[in-house]
């Protein structure tokens, strides 16, 4: 069983950035594709970025590119999504995937965290 942890959320002023991190706790932890997604209320689950298993490869989506910055360390078994300029329409509950099915784009994870509130203030 593969297990991910996220943390590091919290509540930031718009503007701000804050940097959310996800441990992996398995084998062959180089074998997946990582992402976050995100989910606020009423809305739709929805896929933020994604970064290869050797970290040659990321995908942000068109809401967040440019402002988030996606990256692991296969060493570390651990994942960060850096975020900056920090909007209020970005507070959502985050979580940290897996995949080993794909690349980079991640559809349907195969893992998922718990997930960690970002909450972005006006």
């Amino acid at each position: 069983q593969v297990h991910l942890v996220e943390s590091g959320g919290g509540l930031v002023q718009a503007g701000g950035s804050l940097r959310i991190s996800c441990t992996v706790s398995g084998r062959a932890f180089s074998d997946y594709a990582m992402g976050w997604f995100r989910q606020a209320p009423g809305t739709e689950r929805e896929s933020v970025a994604s970064i290869s298993g050797s970290g040659g490869a990321r995908w942000y989506a068109d809401s967040v590119k440019d402002r988030f910055t996606i990256s692991r360390d296969n060493d570390k078994n651990t994942v960060w999504l850096q975020m900056n300029s920090l909007k209020p329409e970005d507070t959502a509950v985050y979580y940290c995937v897996a995949d080993k099915k794909v690349v980079v784009i991640i559809d349907y994870p195969d893992f998922w965290g718990q997930g960690t509130q970002v909450t972005v203030s006006s």
